[in-house]
């Protein structure tokens, strides 16, 4: 390691250390927040596959009746889905709402009673499958943060503060090291004074 061995690069390496040190809890509590929210996030997911699964399976009795009425799809095309923003450690993460469908304009009279009823529950099915991209597009904006504070602590851990921490040691080492020079010096210098002195007392 390349360090200057003076007072004022000691200085320098004292307030860094000092800026690392105070920064790096801040650094971990992020990382924490966000692994915490992920685990939540894949436990929404979890939770919001487990209903689809089930409203699938429920439906499997009557989907065949989807014959009769093929102009059912139309009417489960998503015009919009309706997002929010939450702040999860700085990071904006999409929160789900609800879908807009194009609007199910028919007869009631001619068409089969069952419609009313599939076309909700195949509504909710679409619903459901919005909600699990919204939750997985928060997951992989989470993750990539998590990714970037995970090496931003590391570099802090393994390389700053140790760095820091060596450099202030070896510019210790070297002042200590020049300061008994220097006394050394001063000695050998007063002593030849001294003999000097002694010299001239003689002549």
């Amino acid at each position: 390691m390349q360090v200057k061995r003076t007072q004022g690069e000691l200085k320098r390496q004292r307030d860094a250390l000092q800026q690392y040190e105070r920064y790096l809890p801040t650094l971990q509590l992020k990382k924490q927040q966000l692994q915490l929210e992920i685990s939540h996030q894949q436990r929404a997911r979890t939770e919001r596959e487990n209903v689809l699964l089930e409203k699938q399976r429920s439906a499997a009795g009557w989907l065949g009746l989807l014959t009769e009425a093929p102009e059912i799809r139309q009417w489960l095309v998503v015009e919009k889905v309706n997002t929010g923003r939450k702040n999860i450690a700085g990071i904006e993460v999409p929160v789900f709402h609800s879908v807009d469908f194009v609007p199910a304009e028919y007869d009631l009279f001619l068409t089969p009673l069952w419609v009313d009823a599939g076309l909700e529950a195949l509504r909710e099915m679409v619903s459901l499958q919005e909600e699990i991209r919204v939750i997985d597009r928060g997951i992989a904006l989470l993750d990539k943060e998590l990714q970037v504070t995970s090496q931003r602590v590391n570099l802090f851990e393994k390389v700053k503060i140790p760095g820091a921490q060596e450099a202030i040691r070896l510019i210790r080492i070297s002042l200590g090291d020049q300061m008994t020079n220097a006394i050394g010096r001063s000695k050998i210098a007063k002593k030849k004074i001294e003999e000097a002195d002694l010299e001239e007392v003689l002549v």
